[in-house]
């Protein structure tokens, strides 16, 4: 058994999946919103790269500008119609999880239509270079799958603790109702959230789109995924949805590696269990009592 060959998997995975579930995490604990439009925001956002890559260039930095920008555009749709009309209706987690699923179907129906069933590839966006680092070959892809992802997720950390913009977000997520006293505005605020938390999806679809392929329904597993690490990690908890996507990136690489892929969700969803019912707020929740209420 290649052990390197595993941990490099198992940190790319933890990367990507970490970045989805990182959004779910903030888009849950700043506005209350499940987003199961998350599947579909992402393989939109893959059709938005391939379009860059087909039409625009074969650049490595435009195919992942225009998956990020597609993502938040995707977003900010998501939050026009699942979150503005609804956020201050009773029951709006139950009707942000309809609303988000109604607009996850439709979206998919309608890349299916436009797109057509036959997958799509992208680009190699980092090239085709090697690195032997203590007997251990890393790819171009797998290091810039790593260093992007981390980047791009410290600078959106570091711009919410250091912006106005940020703050204000950081507010809704320690608690909604005061931040609404205080005079921030829940609207504005739930726009920068989704746009933000869209892009950190598109980014997801570029990168796992160098190793698989772009199709209506790709989106599917990433969301499960993504969702399935952020409650293991506690809905809202940035730190915990960290831990959980390297424990769950390491089961997810040995899985495939020792037991096949197909067995993958079956052991995921099995860890995920045993951790819950060991500690049901997950590995660091920071589930508010309004939340649950």
């Amino acid at each position: 058994m290649d052990i390197g060959f595993i941990l490099t998997n198992a940190l790319v995975l933890a990367c990507i999946y970490g970045t989805l579930a990182i959004g779910l995490s903030i888009t849950w604990s700043s506005v209350g919103l499940i987003n199961l439009a998350y599947g579909f925001i992402f393989a939109l956002s893959g059709y938005g790269a391939w379009l860059a890559a087909q039409y625009l260039s074969t650049n490595g930095i435009v195919v992942l500008g225009a998956g990020v920008l597609t993502g938040a555009l995707g977003g900010m749709l998501v939050c026009a119609l699942a979150f503005i009309p609804i956020h201050d209706k009773p029951n709006f987690t139950v009707r942000g999880l309809i609303a988000t699923l109604a607009i996850s179907l439709i979206g998919t129906q309608a890349l299916l239509y436009v797109f057509g069933p036959r997958a799509k590839n992208l680009p190699d966006i980092f090239g085709f270079w090697k690195v032997n680092v203590g007997g251990i070959v890393l790819t171009s892809d797998k290091i810039g799958n790593i260093a992007v992802s981390i980047l791009v997720v410290t600078a959106v950390l570091l711009w919410m603790r250091s912006s106005r913009r940020g703050l204000e977000i950081r507010a809704m997520m320690m608690n909604p109702h005061a931040a609404s006293i205080v005079g921030i505005g829940v609207r504005k605020t739930g726009f920068y959230v989704m746009s933000i938390t869209g892009g950190l999806a598109g980014l997801a679809a570029v990168l796992l789109s160098q190793t698989y392929y772009i199709s209506p329904f790709g989106g599917l597993a990433p969301m499960i995924k993504g969702v399935s690490i952020a409650l293991c990690g506690g809905l809202g908890s940035v730190r915990g949805a960290v831990i959980a996507a390297v424990i769950l990136g390491l089961n997810e690489a040995l899985t495939a590696r020792l037991l096949g892929g197909q067995y993958v969700l079956i052991t995921q969803f099995l860890f995920i269990i045993v951790i819950l019912l060991i500690r049901p707020r997950g590995i660091a929740g920071i589930l508010d009592r309004a939340r649950e209420a």
